[in-house]
């Protein structure tokens, strides 16, 4: 037998950005705790809205499945006496078990005889597991700071005010979060102010819905983007829809009326972005442009009821927005009469970090280590005047009302400035890419000082020790390693890593031994992810190729593309085996680097062939690795084979001898480093 199930908890307003990652974990966090205890069910159902999460299971078997029971118990000998009598070791398993003695059976294998039970564990209830399964899953939940609200002593993102759980059209009597569970939910706030009695879960969604609140976040959703379409077109325009207002209007609103509103035509000689942020981000509305792509001063808002006189809720919506494009008007003007040069001196004043000092010196460390990278990828002239100003915006009135625009409105005041045009896109494009997805830098000024800037902030943080832990990262250093990668790898700039990281880290403020080299893994653990979701690469692959720390990330993919296309041949998992056994061999002894292979005091056939083999490959093996022609570099190492088998067939490695056994062992170091040249093959399977 199975029941529908629904749990609601109704509380306060939750947090908005959080509520669609809120709902997942809830609904996750009830279906693993249901899956984890054996519980058939079928469809799992989530439901968000400002003032409610909840969860409905459709099917929700009655009781866990009964299951076969097998104990083993004392042996035999010790179960009964000489007599044959029960011993208190046999009577006390036998009422740990339930049964008595008599109703046991006996286990007999090859290793002696036991006691054994037999039986069938009739399975738990499903209305008594369901206290610990909620409980669990609301622990789990991904809140930052719980709160208290009342006399209660529970903790939850916001107060809660009525639990219900039902099981069919039973309520389950449970207390959680200080609360008695119950049926009685709430509809709309001010459309339905009063309780609603639910009789069951399947009526849930379609009772919520008549009282004005649409449960389900996805159809919420999409019934505010058609809204909003349709009201913008019919004021003539096409609404700006971005995915993240339209998650953040949905977590605010139960039942979404969408309405036009419009603002003077003055405001639009201001930067689109400013317009767009002022509409969107500050005020939760939706910006429309017109068929010709430009704004055309009308927005779309959505309210959360419907008014008997939209015309008020109209007007009021526009009051609103009027003084915050006004302020925005009034910084637009300000800002424009000082120069960005003026604005960049005044960065001395403003502390990028305690440690490594104001963002005057970050940008006279970010300068030079811009005009290395420029050297290396083209740069042109113009680079050190847009590394001087690439933060000056930070210190205007606009940036200091909408930081989101910092970049944005430099390229804006650079423009208004007459400042040459490589100059104004660099300072807006060296803060590209922001998020996944976004737009890189499309100029080598742009590039160079993008990537002179993420450098700088890695290697300084990782200097005063405050790299990424867990998931915390309030750097962003994650996040300014893959920017790095992607700029470097989608533009296919030649940048050795190694220079630059050094560069970086001699022009800090805090030196740290080895902060290059740590800063180098952790942007090739990066890149090792990146490199992952091409098909055909494995771990191995990576581990070869990365163990020899390329000085470029260009160069890594170069070398995979490489050991990828050698790995097709024949020989080439031999050649890995033989890597990785000469690589064991050189583990267990003492090799000196400064070992050299004595020619003269080779004596046996198959170590001189081996060493002939060498000489002959040595020069065109190294010279492809060294033009970058890696396939060409591998693949002459096939000629190693033979003489590699052949030696190991013939040759005592460790010999009684010392100079003997020596000499061989620098002869296989000779080897192992012309096999390692491109990949360490000994990485691989083989």
């Amino acid at each position: 037998m199975s029941k529908d199930l629904l749990f609601e908890l109704c509380t306060e307003e939750l947090p908005p950005r959080t509520l669609p990652a809120l709902s997942s974990a809830l609904t996750a966090g009830i279906t693993k705790g249901i899956d984890d205890l054996g519980l058939p069910h079928g469809k799992v159902h989530g439901f968000a809205t400002p003032r409610r999460l909840a969860v409905w299971i459709e099917k929700l078997a009655e009781h866990q499945p009964d299951r076969q029971v097998e104990r083993r118990g004392p042996p035999l000998a010790t179960a009964f006496d000489a007599q044959g009598a029960a011993t208190q070791a046999a009577t006390a398993f036998a009422r740990s078990c339930g049964v008595a003695v008599g109703e046991l059976s006996k286990l007999t294998t090859e290793k002696g005889a036991w006691l054994q039970f037999r039986g069938t564990e009739r399975g738990a209830a499903t209305t008594a597991l369901l206290k610990d399964i909620l409980t669990q899953a609301i622990a789990a939940l991904p809140i930052a700071k719980r709160m208290r609200w009342g006399a209660h002593s529970a903790e939850f993102v916001r107060p809660v005010h009525s639990v219900v759980l039902l099981y069919g059209d039973e309520v389950i009597p449970i207390e959680l979060l200080g609360l008695q569970s119950g049926r009685i939910t709430s509809g709309h706030r001010f459309h339905h102010p009063k309780p609603i009695s639910l009789k069951s879960a399947k009526g849930y969604e379609a009772k919520l819905r008549r009282a004005k609140v649409i449960a389900d976040f996805a159809k919420r959703r999409e019934t505010i983007r058609l809204g909003v379409i349709a009201a913008a077109a019919q004021v003539g325009g096409s609404a700006l829809i971005d995915d993240a207002l339209l998650d953040e209007v949905t977590a605010l609103v139960e039942w979404p009326v969408p309405l036009t509103g419009q603002f003077e035509q003055r405001f639009l000689s201001l930067p689109r972005e400013v317009v767009i942020a002022t509409v969107q981000d500050h005020q939760r509305y939706f910006a429309v442009q017109g068929p010709d792509g430009k704004l055309s001063g009308w927005f779309v808002t959505v309210s959360n009821i419907e008014s008997r006189d939209p015309s008020k809720v109209r007007e009021g919506n526009e009051r609103v927005v009027r003084p915050r494009l006004s302020d925005a008007a009034f910084f637009w003007e300000q800002d424009r009469k000082i120069s960005l040069q003026a604005h960049a001196a005044r960065l001395s004043g403003v502390i990028f970090q305690a440690k490594l000092g104001s963002y005057a010196e970050k940008t006279a460390r970010v300068a030079r280590l811009a005009q290395l990278i420029g050297s290396h990828i083209g740069a042109g002239p113009d680079l050190a005047q847009a590394a001087e100003l690439a933060k000056a915006d930070l210190m205007t009135a606009m940036v200091g009302e909408f930081p989101e625009l910092q970049g944005t409105m430099g390229r804006y005041y650079a423009e208004a400035q007459g400042l040459p045009r490589d100059v104004s896109v660099a300072i807006e494009e060296h803060y590209r890419p922001r998020f996944a997805g976004d737009a890189l830098p499309s100029t080598k000024i742009g590039q160079a000082l993008s990537v002179a800037d993420k450098i700088d902030t890695l290697v300084g943080i990782f200097a005063i020790e405050q790299r990424p832990t867990g998931t915390k990262d309030p750097f962003g250093l994650r996040r300014a390693a893959l920017g790095v990668l992607r700029i470097l790898l989608d533009a296919r700039l030649e940048l050795d890593l190694l220079e630059v990281l050094a560069a970086a880290a001699a022009a800090q403020p805090v030196q740290r031994a080895g902060v290059a080299d740590e800063v180098y893994d952790f942007i090739a653990e990066r890149l090792r992810g990146v490199l992952l979701e091409e098909p055909g690469t494995t771990p191995e692959m990576l581990d070869a190729v990365l163990a020899n720390r390329p000085r470029s990330p260009l160069d890594a993919v170069t070398r995979l593309a490489a050991l990828k296309e050698f790995l097709l041949l024949p020989d080439a998992v031999v050649l890995a085996g033989i890597n990785k056994r000469i690589a064991n061999i050189l583990k267990k002894t003492q090799v000196s680097r400064d070992w050299v292979v004595d020619a003269q005091a080779l004596s046996e056939e198959a170590e001189l062939g081996l060493h002939r083999a060498l000489t002959n490959l040595r020069d065109p093996v190294l010279d492809a690795t060294r033009e970058r022609r890696y396939a060409d570099s591998l693949q002459a190492l096939v000629g190693l084979r033979e003489p590699v088998n052949e030696f190991f067939d013939r040759v005592m490695v460790m010999d009684e001898n010392t100079a003997k056994r020596n000499n061989r062992l620098a002869l296989l170091r000779e080897v192992l480093v012309l096999l390692g040249g491109v990949a360490d093959l000994s990485r691989l399977p083989g």
